[in-house]
């Protein structure tokens, strides 16, 4: 494993003291693993993780604890935790899943937008147009989701809304492993989501369902093109 001090965030070691130790923590680590700073199947030990983030091993066993809940992580009895292995099932299970709470986000969503909605999704858009080729994976996941975050915000519906924000992570994961392997977010980041945004103005929801419906398929496809691990 590499070390885990030169991998750590400048700001790390000064934690806030107002939220639990635990889900700072675990914060910390989700964004390590989603960021791509940990890789799949890495071994995440807990001494070299609390010496780095300068806390006991406590909240670290929390996190990872939360962080196996939320699919990033495997614990291994007697053995540790690692960083999970992306697999086809992995990518099946969260694809269908997602694609069931947005269908239902964005039925709603398309009727509750309104002027400001959209200007926010405009307002990501134009981040989007004014990428280049230089733009790093990470970067184009999180214009990605900022976009889809914004669906969410507008369905009105508080337990899509939760169970949004329990697979948001592992959609973080893929999708960014999916910008990794087809770094083509230059030609279809941009028109894709517009496209998507002008399906949810109509104020349809059938038509804002058969947007999602064809807008998560393109990275589905693509990341089932992977030479991924069955389960």
């Amino acid at each position: 494993m590499e070390e885990v001090v030169g991998m750590m965030p400048d700001d790390v070691v000064s934690l806030p003291s107002q939220r639990a130790l635990g889900d700072l923590v675990t914060d910390v680590l989700r964004e390590m693993i989603t960021g791509g700073k940990f890789q799949p199947g890495q071994h995440l030990k807990e001494t070299e993780l609390a010496e780095a983030l300068k806390v006991s091993r406590g909240p670290i066993r929390q996190a990872l604890a939360r962080l196996e809940e939320e699919g990033h992580v495997e614990l291994r009895r007697h053995r540790g935790a690692f960083v999970s292995t992306l697999t086809k099932t992995d990518v099946e299970e969260v694809h269908t899943l997602r694609g069931a709470i947005e269908r239902l986000a964005a039925g709603r969503a398309c009727t509750r937008m309104q002027g400001a909605g959209f200007a926010e999704m405009d307002a990501v858009l134009e981040q989007m147009k004014s990428v280049d080729t230089r733009i790093a994976p990470e970067d184009a996941v999180r214009l990605d989701l900022q976009f889809h975050d914004i669906i969410y915000a507008y369905c009105d519906h508080g337990r899509v809304q939760r169970v949004w924000e329990s697979i948001r992570g592992q959609v973080t994961v893929f999708l960014r492993a999916r910008n990794a392997s087809f770094p083509d977010f230059l030609e279809v980041g941009y028109s894709e989501h517009k496209e998507l945004r002008d399906a949810l103005a109509l104020g349809d929801p059938q038509a804002a369902q058969d947007g999602i419906d064809k807008h998560i398929l393109g990275a589905y496809e693509r990341l089932k093109r992977l030479n991924l691990p069955d389960r």
